[in-house]
C-alpha cells in the first residue's frame, strides 16, 4: 500500500475495509461489528489513538507490506472490541457511565452536553460501588487483574510430579471474572 493513501483522511476506513476479504468469516464478522461500534470519524480516531496509547499500548509496527499493514489494523479493531465488551461487562466496576437511560432523561435537549447519571456522580464522588469495592479506571483494572498468577509447584521429592495452582483472586478480582464470565454478547 501506498505511503500516500495510508496517511488520506480516509485511511483507516479503506485499511480496514482492504483488510476483510484476506481474513476468515469470523474474522470479517468480529471487523466489522467493532467498527460499526466506533461510530463516528472523530470516535474512530479517538479508540485508535487509545489503543496505541492509553489502554492497550499496542506498539506502532514498522513495515510498510500490504500483509502486514492489514494484520496490524487486523490486532487494533479486534483488540478494541474486546475492550469494548470488557467495558460493557465492567461498567458497574469502571468510572464508566453506567445508567445511559437516566443521563439521557435528565438531558433537557439532545444538543445539550451531556452529564453523568447520579450512579455515575456517586461513583466518582466516593470511588466505590454500589457494593463497597474500590471503582477502576480501565487501567487500573487490568492491572490490578495483572496480578493473578499461575504458580508451578515442584516438590522436592524424587519421582513427585510437579502441578500448577492458581493464586487465589482477590474478592473484587473475583467478581470482575464473574461480571465477564456472565457478560452476553449483543
Amino acid at each position: 500500500m501506498p505511503c500516500a493513501q495510508a496517511r488520506s483522511p480516509n485511511s483507516h476506513l479503506s485499511l480496514v475495509e482492504n483488510a476483510l476479504p484476506s481474513c476468515t468469516a469470523l474474522a470479517q464478522d468480529a471487523l466489522r461489528a467493532a467498527w460499526r461500534q466506533a461510530v463516528s470519524p472523530r470516535s474512530r480516531e479517538a479508540w485508535l489513538r487509545s489503543i496505541k496509547t492509553v489502554d492497550l499500548k499496542v506498539r506502532p509496527i514498522h513495515r510498510r507490506d500490504e500483509d502486514h499493514v492489514r494484520c496490524h489494523v487486523f490486532l487494533c479493531i479486534l483488540a478494541y472490541y474486546v475492550e469494548w465488551h470488557m467495558r460493557a461487562a465492567l461498567k458497574t466496576v469502571l468510572f464508566d457511565e453506567d445508567d445511559h437511560e437516566t443521563a439521557r432523561a435528565e438531558r433537557p435537549d439532545v444538543v445539550a452536553p451531556k452529564k453523568p447519571s447520579p450512579s455515575a456522580k456517586r461513583k466518582a464522588r466516593t470511588k466505590r460501588c454500589p457494593d463497597g469495592l474500590p471503582v477502576h479506571s480501565f487501567q487500573t483494572l487490568l492491572e490490578d487483574l495483572a496480578t493473578i498468577t499461575r504458580n508451578t509447584i515442584v516438590p522436592n521429592l524424587v519421582g513427585a510430579p510437579g502441578w500448577q495452582q492458581d493464586a487465589e483472586p482477590t474478592p473484587q478480582q473475583a467478581k470482575i471474572i464473574q461480571l465477564l464470565k456472565n457478560h452476553t454478547m449483543p
